[in-house]
């Protein structure tokens, strides 16, 4: 069993700075948790708690129900994998895995069958005779996640581990670790900043701001349901569009008014509005540049910038109010006129449709239909 439980755990300096605020999170045994949030919102520093690199000012964790407040790192029972690796220069690839097992003075024997192990499943053994400074960021990276998986701990840390990588190698990485949660299946807690490892790696994804917790979901509930603004403009890109705009009730049904249209709310999102009988007001409607479209009618509107990502078009436009919006227009069927027609300065109509929308209230920016 490998459960972690935080409880009310806070990170406060010397200087009174508050770097966690009462984190509480219940970590099930082989889940995969990500924090995500940008620089400076304490996903590292609650990891390093959870490591015992940092001390706990307040609260509890708890490692298979013991409190661990008190214990060393390497008394844990817990592997960290760190952003710049951390290895021994002086050291081969195969000494660098095997660290940890000399220093609880594993018999060779054992060494010798454990990291060999390791380096296949990582497809390292052909460097194991190198030094680190002959291999390459990702291989150096393998070599990293084998140290700690060499000992086969009951919790993985993972601070940042691909953000020295290019974008290539991070996609490639990104893919190895989730076949690799496959083969070792123990419990994961990985930081990053990047979104995409988010959705891509997490069970569940928690998203922090300034040391709190903003939303913990799987990555479709964080997608399609944030929390908050925060969290919806965060998950997602390019980012959510959002902008002010009134909801309105007529004969029963809901409709928003954007830029001087109408739109009907529909689908599953209208009946909750129905179930939760809001009040018609100014809200602030989310909507996915995925969502919209270049429609025939809908929002006036006149093209920004138009960014050619090879399978869509992400297309700036601005409306007669000078709010800007981005659409995502897949490439795959358009003609070469209508190519034409999406080039700078050119007018255009946008529209959504009513089963896509987000509300959230202006004043606590919370998602009125997120309970």
């Amino acid at each position: 069993m490998a459960r972690v439980k935080l409880t009310d755990v806070k990170k406060i300096y010397d200087n009174n700075v508050v770097a966690v605020h009462d984190f509480n999170l219940d970590i099930a045994d082989k889940e995969f948790i990500v924090f995500v949030g940008p620089s400076g919102c304490g996903k590292s520093t609650t990891l390093r708690m959870v490591a015992g690199l940092e001390e706990i000012s307040e609260g509890t964790v708890e490692i298979d129900g013991v409190v661990v407040n008190d214990l060393q790192p390497k008394d844990r029972d817990i592997s960290m994998v760190f952003q710049n690796y951390a290895l021994y220069p002086h050291l081969t690839v195969f000494e660098n895995i095997a660290f940890p097992l000399r220093l609880v003075k594993t018999p060779q024997d054992e060494v010798f069958q454990k990291v060999t192990e390791v380096a296949e499943i990582l497809g390292i053994t052909e460097y194991l005779n190198r030094k680190p400074r002959a291999l390459s960021g990702g291989q150096r990276q393998r070599v990293a996640i084998g140290r700690a998986m060499v000992r086969n701990p009951k919790v993985f840390l993972m601070d940042e581990p691909l953000s020295n990588l290019d974008a290539k190698l991070r996609n490639q990485m990104r893919a190895e670790i989730i076949l690799l949660r496959k083969r070792i299946d123990t419990t994961f807690i990985y930081v990053t900043h990047d979104q995409t490892e988010a959705m891509t790696l997490g069970d569940r994804i928690v998203i922090m701001k300034d040391g709190y917790i903003m939303q913990v979901g799987t990555p479709d509930e964080v997608f399609d349901s944030p929390a908050n603004l925060f969290v919806a403009e965060f998950i997602g890109a390019p980012k959510m569009n959002t902008f002010k705009t009134q909801l309105i009730k007529e004969n029963g049904e809901y409709y928003v008014t954007p830029f001087g249209a109408k739109i009907l709310v529909d689908g599953r999102k209208g009946e909750l509005l129905k179930a939760k009988n809001v009040q018609p007001g100014e809200v602030i409607l989310g909507v996915r540049p995925e969502h919209m479209v270049v429609a025939k009618d809908g929002i006036e509107a006149t093209v920004l910038v138009n960014e050619m990502m090879g399978s869509e078009i992400h297309l700036h436009v601005v409306t007669k109010d000078d709010t800007q919006l981005i659409v995502r227009v897949p490439t795959v069927d358009l003609s070469h006129e209508e190519r034409e027609k999406l080039t700078n300065g050119h007018e255009l109509h946008v529209s959504f449709k009513g089963n896509v929308m987000n509300f959230f209230d202006p004043e606590t920016e919370k998602n009125i239909l997120v309970d």
